[in-house]
């Protein structure tokens, strides 16, 4: 059973759940919807468990690129999984309903999860420029333990920050309503519902945002501008394909990933659509992550002769 809507001049200390409205629009696609989100979990989990198992298992990956690609792999996993079982789950019931404390606790893992993307596609950016600009002094400064170091600090950084800004969006007092058109607890959608002015809110987010999302993708765009001069220096066509290749891959996930994320948050308020803010949500929790396995692998040699290998061996 669908809960009454909460009206403005209701007390809003009343506000102790949530309806995720989800795709609840599309009431003949349900089945559809549920196939299809299924299908894409399963591929996301069984894609990356397998770029992990391959870099554990093969001593040819024993790299720091593919350190750091099991890392991403298994954040992808968790990721995902912060979302898209809930969809599943409010199809297959039909109980959209979400206590506030458990849309918190999504939100919360979200974040921390987004923040610790962030971070370690800005670690990998920099793994590929020592990698081509200085291969060399390359095993000197890419240490096990400097890797080990640099992904530790991509889990952990993005923790307090994201659990104080969680904590401060759910200090707000929800009076608007208490249907989240959404379908999944995030930050837009969730503001849309709180009493009164929220611009210091806001601009909270924004502050945190930059912090944790522009600052990397500044250190991105850094190492790859560097990158970049230095393949075309190459005196080879041969060299300049291949050290292209070394870090295609994790270029056009950076595109994926910032590309979406950033027009959803950095979007004018007046701009925006529940439509549209599903649709790039989509893209960048479900799509991207699935995406991923394939773009690393098919683009990779390495990868390729390391799967070619683990088949043949099965």
């Amino acid at each position: 059973m669908i809960p009454e809507p909460i009206k403005p001049e209701d007390n809003v200390s009343t506000v102790k759940q949530f309806l995720l409205l989800g795709f609840s629009d599309l009431p003949n696609l349900q089945g559809f919807l549920s196939g299809v989100f299924f299908i894409i979990y399963i591929i996301i989990l069984l894609g990356n468990s397998l770029i992990i198992i391959i870099t554990r298992l093969n001593p040819a990956l024993q790299k720091p690129m593919y350190f750091f690609l099991a890392n991403f792999s298994f954040l992808e996993i968790c990721y995902v999984s912060v979302t898209l079982p809930v969809i599943l789950v409010n199809i297959w019931t039909q109980d959209r309903t979400m206590p506030l404390l458990v849309c918190a606790i999504q939100l919360c893992f979200f974040l921390i999860l987004g923040t610790t993307e962030c971070f370690l596609l800005a670690v990998m950016s920099y793994d590929c420029f020592v990698a081509i600009c200085d291969p060399l002094h390359y095993p000197l400064i890419m240490t096990p333990m400097k890797c080990i170091q640099l992904a530790t600090g991509s889990w952990l950084s993005g923790i307090p920050v994201q659990i104080g800004q969680t904590c401060q969006i759910f200090s707000l007092h929800f009076c608007q309503s208490n249907h989240i058109d959404h379908f999944f607890c995030d930050i837009p959608p969730i503001m849309k519902l709180a009493c009164g002015d929220t611009s210091v809110h806001e601009l909270s987010v924004y502050v945190v945002v930059m912090l944790v999302a522009a600052v990397p993708f500044l250190l991105i765009l850094a190492s790859y501008s560097k990158i970049i001069s230095t393949i075309l220096r190459l005196p080879t066509a041969q060299g300049r394909g291949k050290a292209f290749s070394t870090c295609s891959s994790h270029l056009i996930v950076v595109v994926l990933f910032y590309g979406s994320a950033s027009i959803t948050y950095f979007r004018p308020k007046s701009n925006q659509s529940a439509g549209t803010d599903r649709l790039l949500s989509l893209f960048y929790t479900i799509v991207t992550p699935m995406m991923n396995p394939l773009i690393y692998s098919l683009r990779n040699k390495e990868e390729i002769a390391a799967l070619r290998k683990l088949f043949l061996k099965t």
